[in-house]
């Protein structure tokens, strides 16, 4: 797959409902381990709560999905938390809701409601994006054609990092691998052949 859905960054979100604390955690993960691990540590930061209910899905094209209840009455927490990143089509991203009792009982159709409406505010806080594969890129530039390639890297909308500076320039970054072609050839036509692209690893970057 040449791109998939996700959260931007990790972010907390909470809402009270009848007295109930909900409280959001979310976090992208690239692992069934790493979600497992902030699970955990969700667990042991709110050990005191009534119910820490996590939901991820981890993997593409057909993601891997764990959910559990924690306590709370069969299909009224984890698999609505799960449902809502289902319906985003999200990947790669684990949810927990803390869920600190208020005193008051929500009933089922309450608690559905209350675990789905948490884990919406959870991903808004969090950004839903777009990952693209990147494919990354090694330049050594001369300093009189430093100006023209940074140019045509930004045309092509190469993400840059910091240029390494010494008798000549390394340029590094990621570029979509549609465009490398292209990014050789212009590359060699202003070098006048004595330029080259290196390849490295692939990656998705948002």
């Amino acid at each position: 797959m040449d791109s998939y859905r996700s959260v931007g960054r990790e972010a907390v979100a909470e809402i009270v409902i009848k007295k109930s604390r909900f409280i959001c955690y979310v976090k992208p993960v690239e692992t069934a381990e790493a979600a497992q691990e902030f699970v955990e540590a969700i667990r042991k930061k709110h050990w005191d709560a009534t119910h820490n209910v996590p939901a991820w899905r981890v993997g593409m094209p057909v993601p891997a999905e764990r959910f559990s209840d924690d306590g709370e009455p069969a299909g009224t927490a984890g698999m609505p938390v799960l449902e809502v990143l289902r319906k985003q089509e999200v990947t790669n991203c684990v949810l927990v809701v803390t869920r600190y009792f208020g005193g008051t009982l929500l009933g089922a159709g309450g608690l559905v409601r209350a675990y789905t409406e948490s884990a919406v505010k959870g991903l808004e806080a969090a950004g839903i994006v777009t990952y693209h594969l990147y494919r990354r890129f090694t330049i050594i530039v001369p300093y009189p054609l430093l100006g023209s390639i940074l140019h045509l890297l930004e045309k092509l909308e190469g993400k840059l990092e910091e240029p390494l500076y010494g008798a000549e320039v390394e340029v590094r970054g990621w570029l979509l691998p549609e465009l490398q072609n292209k990014l050789e050839k212009e590359v060699a036509e202003l070098g006048q052949g004595q330029l080259l692209v290196e390849w490295g690893e692939s990656c998705y970057l948002p």
